[in-house]
Order: C-alpha cells, then sequence, then structure tokens
C-alpha cells in the first residue's frame, strides 16, 4: 500500500515556474515507479511524466519536455515535478501515482494516487 499527498500547486503567469510536490509512504516505498498526470477543464487525464524506480531513467510526453522535469528525492521519500516555462494549456489538475514494476504511462496502469493539485496558468 502507498499512500500519496501532492502539494505545490497555486497560480502562475505565463512563462513562469511551478514546482509540484508528492509525498509518498508507504510499504512498498523503493520498489515502485512514480508517474505525473494531469486533467484540464473538460478533458481527461492525460500523462505528463514518469520516472523508473531508482530514479535513473525519465519520460516525458511530447508536449513538456523541455520545460518539466520529473524527480525522486530518496532521502524525503518524495516525488517532484520542476515545471518551467509554464503556458496557459498546462493549466490543470496534477495527479501524483505509483505502481509496482517499471515506468508506464497509461492510468490503468497505475494502482496509487494522490488527490490531485490546481495549477492555473494565466495568459
Amino acid at each position: 500500500q502507498v499512500q500519496l499527498v501532492e502539494s505545490g500547486g497555486g497560480l502562475v503567469q505565463a512563462g513562469g515556474s511551478l514546482r509540484l510536490s508528492c509525498a509518498a509512504s508507504g510499504s512498498t516505498a523503493g520498489g515502485y515507479a512514480m508517474g505525473w498526470f494531469r486533467q484540464a477543464p473538460g478533458k481527461g487525464r492525460e500523462f505528463v511524466a514518469a520516472i523508473s524506480w531508482n530514479g535513473s531513467s525519465t519520460y516525458y510526453t511530447d508536449s513538456v519536455k523541455g520545460r518539466f522535469t520529473i524527480y525522486i528525492d530518496n532521502a524525503k521519500n518524495t516525488l517532484g515535478l520542476q515545471k518551467n516555462s509554464l503556458k496557459p494549456e498546462d493549466t490543470a489538475v496534477y495527479y501524483c501515482a505509483a505502481r509496482v514494476g517499471t515506468w508506464a504511462t497509461m492510468v490503468g496502469d497505475y494502482a496509487y494516487w494522490g488527490q490531485g493539485t490546481q495549477v492555473t496558468v494565466s495568459s
């Protein structure tokens, strides 16, 4: 069992930066892959980024490559998402997720989810 709690969302001007965090706890800590997803108004939940269980590999959807960075702080058992050069289309509720095994890009591949944090980018 893994429990996930996101934080760091808010309102930011286009071109600005924001850092999201996801505190993870549970018996599988250190033995799972994690990812970030987002859901904009009227749209389904979409993949943003993922990281391998040991943090050695990262994966991004094309729209955020070069702007977002996913990382794991093992000392704090926290998943992070550094978001730079934000655009209005980045506005969404962002969710962190975890799964036992390798990284994945599909919502159905993840068993554990946080409650989500709202990110709004103004133009």
